[in-house]
């Protein structure tokens, strides 16, 4: 078992506005998230969120405690959300455990000392995908299915936009501190995401993709709504998206992805709406 680590700072507007290519890739794509019996974890300056990607092959695979956080251990400060993008699979917290199937969500609270993860074959093994934010107080650790989120269905096909949203881990469902995350599930036809777009100024975002066919990608729009810029993406790929800055996307075929978020409320309808016709 090995976990690696990254901080990233936080970018300015008029910062973005410089980079090129290669430049918008360093600071906002994280572009591995799962590997054999590997913790990968990014933190990002904006509201100190962390993302990250467990997938335990061969072994039982600890949730380690980074220097970097200065702290007794991980959830010592902070709250925690899972969602498992590959097969069956179980989450260990403090001696109890969570078995998780495809598309099932945990949420973690402040104060759990001990987090491991397992999958229950290693050869269809399971794909955590992790969201942690800073936490000012504790919420009872649980599990949440596909059939207990709060589900909407928006768009349409005449737009391209048709989509199922799954409300997993957010405040209509369950207690957080900050922590939120859902994911979005577009129709055979549909590659918009997030359309008409928005921002929301109390808040920074991170979406994963996944379940992007092979051979094919997403081109995620990022930037000020009058200068906006663009990142091609592959299959389970990350993009952090600052409050100052639209996340929509559009694909070459639908696909999944799932959004989490963290800052200064639990609003989920606190959006900046951007006019279609008035983006640049």
């Amino acid at each position: 078992m090995q976990t690696t680590f990254e901080s990233r700072y936080a970018i300015s507007p008029n910062e973005a506005k410089s980079m090129d290519t290669d430049g918008l890739r360093k600071n906002f794509l994280i572009n591995k998230i799962f590997e054999a019996d590997t913790i990968h974890l990014v933190l990002s300056h904006f509201d100190r969120y962390i993302t990250g990607g467990v997938m335990p092959v061969n072994e039982t695979v600890q949730l380690s405690n980074p220097d970097y956080l200065k702290a007794g251990y991980f959830l010592e400060r902070r709250e925690l959300g899972i969602i498992n993008v590959g097969d069956k699979g179980t989450v260990t917290a403090d001696g109890i455990a969570y078995e998780l199937e495809y598309k099932e969500a945990l949420y973690i609270g402040r104060g759990t000392k001990s987090v491991s993860f397992t999958s229950a074959d290693q050869n269809s093994p399971a794909k955590f995908y992790i969201n942690s934010t800073p936490a000012h107080c504790t919420y009872p650790t649980t599990k949440i299915s596909k059939k207990e989120a709060d589900i909407v269905e928006l768009g349409s096909p005449e737009t391209a936009n048709h989509r199922v949203i799954n409300k997993l881990l957010v405040n209509s469902v369950l207690s957080t501190c900050q922590l939120q995350m859902g994911m979005t599930e577009l129709k055979t036809g549909s590659v918009w995401n997030t359309m008409p777009a928005h921002t929301h100024d109390r808040r920074m975002e991170v979406y994963f993709y996944f379940e992007v066919p092979e051979g094919q990608s997403v081109c995620h729009f990022m930037g000020e709504p009058q200068e906006t810029r663009h990142i091609w993406m592959q299959n389970e790929q990350c993009v952090i998206s600052p409050n100052w800055s639209i996340h929509s996307g559009s694909g070459t075929s639908n696909y999944t992805f799932i959004w989490g978020m963290a800052g200064e409320n639990l609003d989920y309808g606190d959006m900046d709406h951007c006019a279609i016709n008035e983006l640049r």
